[in-house]
């Protein structure tokens, strides 16, 4: 089973890639992925020492940089080396490999820019239809609470779907946040009493709210609701400083056109501001489920189903149960994990019967023991 395969680590050299070389580790380690290095060399040198100089310096770094990923025990690609321009060559190396993710640095600041993010980091943002995570400066990837905003949009169900797999893989807290934009007494220039009408908005607003969350799956999963009222990028931050938010997951827009340049602008004007470590989707997920359909040994497809289990892919799952039985039609295990599952998708009648089934396997199982314990003693 692959759910978050492929990690293209793009890395700068710097000294502050230790940090984000940490966090990929620790997001592999918690997926099982693989980790593809990439490193982007400039193609306007035109002295041909220097050129090489850089190569073979760089070449060297990022073979250091794979074999201490390896001893981590994550599986690890060949690095990459391209010339070219940074962002372009990232974003077209992570189309061209497929990748679940982009993964880099939040950037240093440029001098005279007011804002915390990388102009480099902001512009594989934009430009990229890949998931990107960026790494906020000397942060690790302990994922306590994850905020995921919704606007009950395309984009922000996506996120919400990926933020619920990461909660159950990090056992971490999810807050689901949604903000409505209240009048003001500035928002009109007579005078009136809004605040019968803003509570009316806010009342629609919590209504489509819960409409919009009774799509997903958050069963196993620690989660709450909040509803603010204002402006949204305002609220977004107040709420990661105020729930002390290790990991914000944000659905930005999609590309068509010369929207592929664009993020929308509550996103941009939160992550400008690095507040956490970070994730933004457009129109492609983070988490690709991808069960492979050869045959491997039972205690393999068993795993498997656990796992889908408490990722809350429960028909997936299920699917892996019964390549169990199908192996083995006496795999007790696999009848009570079926059993399981019928339970978290409140059909309590097919999970008694599989519970049944599997009580029957355990007594024939029995019944055999005893018979050839009696054979031992007698004849017939």
């Amino acid at each position: 089973m692959r759910i978050l395969e492929k990690i293209l680590l793009a890395t700068d050299l710097f000294p502050s890639t230790e940090n984000v070389v940490d966090n990929a580790i620790a997001l592999a380690r918690a997926f099982h992925s693989n980790i593809i290095l990439l490193h982007v060399l400039p193609d306007n040198i035109d002295n041909k020492k220097a050129n090489k100089l850089l190569e073979e310096t760089a070449r060297k770094r990022l073979a250091e940089i794979a074999e201490r990923i390896g001893r981590q025990g994550i599986s690890v690609s060949e690095p990459l080396l391209e010339w070219g321009d940074h962002c372009e060559k990232i974003v077209t190396t992570a189309e061209r490999l497929d990748v679940n993710l982009i993964l880099i640095g939040a950037g240093e600041k440029d001098e005279g820019r007011k804002y915390l993010l990388g102009s480099s980091a902001e512009k594989i943002i934009k430009l990229s239809e890949q998931p990107v995570f960026v790494v906020k400066p000397e942060e690790t990837l302990h994922v306590k609470t994850i905020l995921c905003p919704v606007d009950f949009s395309g984009p922000s169900r996506r996120a919400l779907k990926d933020a619920i797999v990461f909660a159950r893989r990090f056992e971490a807290e999810l807050v689901i946040l949604s903000v409505y934009k209240p009048f003001t007494s500035s928002t009109f220039s007579y005078k009136y009493n809004w605040e019968e009408e803003n509570r009316r908005i806010a009342f629609k607003h919590i209504a489509q709210f819960n409409e919009f969350l009774a799509e997903f799956n958050l069963k196993d999963v620690k989660w709450k609701k909040e509803v603010r009222g204002g402006r949204p990028e305002t609220e977004i931050l107040a709420e990661i400083a105020e729930s002390d938010v290790s990991l914000l997951i944000m659905g930005t827009t999609g590309r068509s056109g010369l929207s592929r340049f664009m993020i929308g602008s509550v996103t941009e004007n939160v992550i400008r501001e690095v507040p956490c470590t970070f994730i933004t989707t457009k129109s492609q997920d983070v988490i690709q489920l991808q069960v492979e359909n050869r045959i491997r040994d039972i205690e393999t497809h068993y795993q498997i189903a656990v796992q889908l289990m408490k990722d809350g892919f429960y028909q997936e799952s299920i699917r892996e149960f019964e390549t169990c039985l199908k192996i083995n039609n006496m795999h007790v295990p696999a009848f009570f994990g079926i059993s399981k599952v019928y339970e978290k998708l409140e059909k309590p009648e097919m999970a008694e019967k599989y519970r049944q089934l599997a009580r029957e396997v355990l007594r024939r199982i029995w019944d055999k023991k005893v018979e050839e314990e009696i054979r031992k003693y007698y004849s017939f």
